[in-house]
């Protein structure tokens, strides 16, 4: 059921989000049920330049995407029917600030053989803050000097890295950047 956008008034259900980043250590909003969760077609990347949370436009952090191309493990939030329209409206200010990310509605296979549709943001690789593809040195550059409004960039990484082993998930590039962001430092 891969998709664009959710609504808010059309589906008076429960809500259920994919977290693959820092919405997996730092949801922000009320939730019911939280579960691991597999959704396929995409990975996470960090492939955004942050301008704002992890950065600025002159000194960009980087941040966490889904991007497209193979699976990604995280966690997928069930929230209940009555705190749907508050959940989205503040996952768009969040997630929405500067328009990087797609909202969609994407898959996520849970832990207990469940598939449920999920709202998750995607990156928009047509942006000017998509970053891509960067080498190693450049991942850890950028992470090393990102500090925006919510805090140093190295933090974001960091505590989503120990987000990930504590759910059992390897992510060796997070834990790559992370050990020679450590090192630099």
């Amino acid at each position: 059921m891969d998709g664009e956008g959710i609504s808010m008034t059309g589906d008076h259900g429960d809500l259920w989000v994919f977290g693959y980043g820092s919405l997996m250590w730092r949801p922000g909003f009320v939730f019911d049920e939280a579960q691991p969760a597999l959704v396929r077609g995409y990975h996470r990347s960090l492939c955004i330049y942050s301008h704002v949370h992890r950065g600025t436009p002159d000194r960009p952090g980087l941040v966490l995407g889904l991007d497209r191309g193979g699976a990604c493990r995280g966690l997928a939030f069930r929230v209940r029917a009555e705190d749907r329209s508050s959940t989205l409206a503040y996952l768009r200010e969040r997630e929405q600030v500067t328009s990087v990310y797609k909202e969609a509605v994407l898959d996520a296979h849970l832990a207990d053989g469940r598939a449920v549709p999920t709202v998750a943001y995607v990156a928009d690789r047509s942006h000017p803050q998509y970053a891509g593809r960067l080498d190693s040195s450049d991942l850890v550059r950028l992470v090393l000097q990102g500090q925006g409004i919510s805090g140093a960039n190295i933090d974001y990484v960091q505590a989503t890295l120990e987000r990930l082993r504590a759910e059992g998930i390897r992510d060796h590039g997070l834990a790559f950047v992370v050990a020679e962001a450590r090192r630099r430092m």
